[in-house]
């Protein structure tokens, strides 16, 4: 079973789909997949995103393993004040 990726509205407009099922068993994998996958999709853009992994924001993601069958988000920070 893969990993889902779920976009945001924000990012739907680059990739056209509202979710993709990659093989990456690590944040790095999904954000390598993802950016080979949807070439109108920066790299950097997306490492500066918010991302969730099944339901729980992680702050530091880079070395953050994923199980198979998770579902990740990305989400546009929001900074408060």
């Amino acid at each position: 079973m893969a990993t889902k990726v779920i976009f945001s509205s924000e990012l739907q407009k680059f990739t056209g789909e509202v979710q993709a099922q990659v093989q990456a068993t690590n944040y790095r994998g999904v954000v390598a997949e993802i950016v080979a996958k949807y070439p109108d999709l920066a790299e950097d853009e997306i490492l500066k995103m918010a991302v969730a992994i099944d339901g729980e924001i992680i702050h530091d993601p880079f070395l953050e393993q994923i199980q198979e069958g998770s579902e990740v988000h990305f989400l546009y920070r929001i900074s408060g004040g």
